[in-house]
């Protein structure tokens, strides 16, 4: 159970043990405040993968994690990749209104 070096590598990795074996896959993230580290982990049982950081832009990267993981478990581990966007992910927002003062 050692850490994965690179972020490609380990998100790759996380997605094919995530459709190996959907039922039995288990995705936990782990935020210690007092060291500024982020610690993501994903294991099935069988093999662990892990991944940590201190670097605030990987914060991001996590959240991209987080929703092709979303988008797997609700569409099914045969899901396409390309679905999870940057762009397709802001277009599905609502807009936000500014908050000025009423006039």
């Amino acid at each position: 159970m050692g850490y994965v070096d690179t972020w490609d590598e380990f998100v790759e990795r996380s997605v094919q043990m995530f459709r190996t074996d959907p039922d039995s896959t288990r995705y936990v993230m782990k935020y210690r405040h007092c060291d500024g580290m982020l610690v993501l982990k994903v294991t099935d049982n069988k093999e662990c993968l892990k991944f940590k950081t201190d670097q605030a832009q990987d914060a991001k990267k996590m959240e991209k994690l987080n929703n092709i993981f979303f988008m797997l478990m609700s569409r099914g581990p045969d899901a396409e990749m390309s679905e999870v966007t940057g762009k397709e992910l802001t277009e599905a927002q609502p807009a936000r209104k500014g908050r000025g003062k009423k006039q």
